[in-house]
């Protein structure tokens, strides 16, 4: 992938989204386990603040990730519908003869079985190809095709 902003899908938003709104709760909440004095007590609350201090340190690294994610995001304007791109939802067509609609991202989702990243193996292949293109990877039961049907709506008849 390039430097330039990627775009991402309207999936992949909603769910940064959520991480960014529950990522901000928890850190509010560490935040006011804070105490602003110098002194804290014996070496184990020195410990304990420390440890929170640390977790917002970590949060507020991962919310300032999304935010400047998102931020890319709008300025990369919507998926590319031409060719598939970080973003698209492509239906693709496997040797098998079955079609999926997958959404290329940045990120997998553990739940989300229509994702496939960008950098998978399947993700790498699909970048920049367009319909009725047909697309070499790898599989841990070795090389694979499939065929482009469609990219940014339901399948095509083909």
């Amino acid at each position: 992938m390039t430097g330039d902003p990627q775009p991402i899908s309207a999936q992949a938003r909603r769910g940064l989204e959520q991480e960014l709104t529950d990522l901000r709760d928890e850190r509010r909440l560490v935040a006011g386990t804070l105490h602003d004095s110098v002194s804290v007590g014996d070496q184990a609350d020195q410990a304990d603040e420390l440890q929170r201090a640390d977790q917002l340190e970590r949060l507020d690294r991962r919310i300032e990730d999304i935010t400047v994610r998102l931020r890319q995001a709008a300025e990369a304007g919507p998926a590319p519908t031409d060719e598939v791109g970080v973003g698209s939802t492509v239906s693709v067509r496997f040797p098998d003869g079955s079609v999926e609609s997958l959404q290329v991202g940045e990120v997998a989702e553990a739940l989300d079985q229509t994702l496939v990243t960008a950098d998978s193996p399947l993700g790498r292949a699909l970048l920049g190809h367009r319909p009725g293109d047909t697309v070499r990877y790898d599989t841990p039961d070795g090389p694979a095709t499939a065929v482009v049907v469609s990219i940014g709506g339901p399948p095509t008849s083909s």
